[in-house]
């Protein structure tokens, strides 16, 4: 009698980088992503070369080519090619990866994106592209992998509107779609991810996490790369370096303290790998959102020197000589000595033999007599300053 074997697909852990609202990939084939699985992102999926066999929740069927199919959250999917002894596709699949919150931020932005709801209610049953569509789609899906910051999210937009036009440039594969409920990580290595994000800034080694979770190293290990498609040494570096990202942005500390404050042990491994995960020195990451910040002096841009108008230092002090009190003052319609704001001496308001002490100031000289110093000033100066400036209107 036959066995009964059913294939349970594995269930993928998707890293988004800190600084990008969707994830955009591309891998070989064979690669330990490729592979049966399941995640609680959507996915629109590229093959660029060679064909097969894809799975997609209970549909089997052939793919060419350019096969472009978008799956719904904790869908099973899965894209087979045939490969001689030692054939690498390189650059075979190229996807990108959202979360059900960003498609619910997107669809409520604004009245037009309404159309898009019914793309992503579909991709529960996995959708195939076909046509213009697919050859449009195929198109702004590689723009995005060259794109940077707000071109990289319209390029996302545009995408997504094409694919949402022609209703009947797409089918669904899937008879049947997952449960609404979110999908399950197992119990080992839910528990080791918690650990791995509370203690990620401790000294922590694969060992501990077994531990911690009931597992032997070699058979924690194991899981663990099956299931994220990342070994654990990866993954810690990645939760610190996008710890780093945070404090980088959100504070004031010492790239130095940030270093030692998220779990590395020296600032050279730290840079090293800050540049391996983000493209950039930790420097450069803190300064990238401030760039539109009005700077002093000539800004350098990176094809060459361009200088730029150096801003007006003193803009506090314009404000406050153009608010509606001055301007009353300076037309005499209120008392002088009600908005003692800019205190100018009777000599630099045109007064004859008027002192050149500021008002309201003490000379530091004393009176005979002793007592309290006086002062070359006060409301008496200030009321001067007022009918020299009335008498001039």
């Amino acid at each position: 009698m036959k066995a009964n074997v059913r294939i349970v697909p594995d269930y993928e852990v998707i890293i988004c980088p800190p600084a990008e609202s969707f994830r955009w990939f591309v891998h070989d084939y064979p690669h330990h992503l490729a592979k049966w699985h399941y995640h609680p992102e959507y996915e629109l999926h590229l093959t660029r070369h060679r064909g097969g066999v894809m799975m997609v929740g209970d549909y089997m069927g052939e793919f060419a080519p350019g096969c472009l199919v978008l799956t719904g959250p904790n869908l099973p999917h899965n894209w087979v090619s045939t490969l001689g002894p030692g054939e690498v596709l390189h650059g075979r699949d190229m996807l990108v990866q959202f979360t059900q919150d960003w498609v619910d931020r997107l669809t409520g932005m604004c009245p037009e994106f309404a159309g898009l709801r019914a793309l992503f209610e579909e991709a529960a049953f996995g959708l195939e592209f076909t046509g213009a569509t697919a050859r449009a789609g195929q198109a702004l899906l590689s723009g995005i992998g060259a794109a940077q910051g707000a071109e990289r999210a319209i390029l996302f937009l545009r995408l997504m509107e094409r694919l949402a036009r022609e209703p009947g440039e797409r089918r669904r594969l899937s008879r049947l779609a997952p449960n609404g409920a979110p999908a399950d990580l197992p119990p080992e290595l839910d528990a080791a991810m918690r650990f791995i994000l509370e203690h990620y800034a401790e000294e922590i080694d694969l060992a501990s996490v077994a531990y911690h979770c009931g597992l032997a190293p070699q058979a924690f290990s194991r899981l663990f790369k099956r299931q994220t498609g990342h070994t654990f040494a990866r993954y810690l570096v990645l939760a610190r370096v996008y710890a780093a990202c945070t404090l980088l942005t959100q504070s004031r500390l010492p790239i130095t303290d940030i270093c030692f404050e998220v779990g590395f042990n020296n600032v050279a491994n730290f840079n090293r790998q800050f540049i391996k995960v983000c493209g950039r020195t930790p420097s450069e990451w803190r300064r990238a959102p401030r760039r539109w910040r009005p700077k002093r002096g000539p800004i350098r841009s990176e094809k060459g020197a361009t200088a730029r108008p150096r801003a007006f230092p003193g803009r506090r002090a314009a404000e406050k000589y153009r608010s509606p009190a001055n301007r009353a003052w300076r037309r005499g319609a209120c008392p002088a000595y009600a908005f003692p704001v800019v205190r100018r001496s009777p000599r630099r308001a045109g007064l004859a033999g008027g002192s050149s002490a500021r008002p309201g100031r003490t000379s530091g000289r004393t009176t005979e007599g002793g007592g309290k110093p006086r002062t070359d000033g006060g409301r008496e100066a200030l009321a001067r300053i007022g009918n020299a400036r009335r008498s001039r209107c």
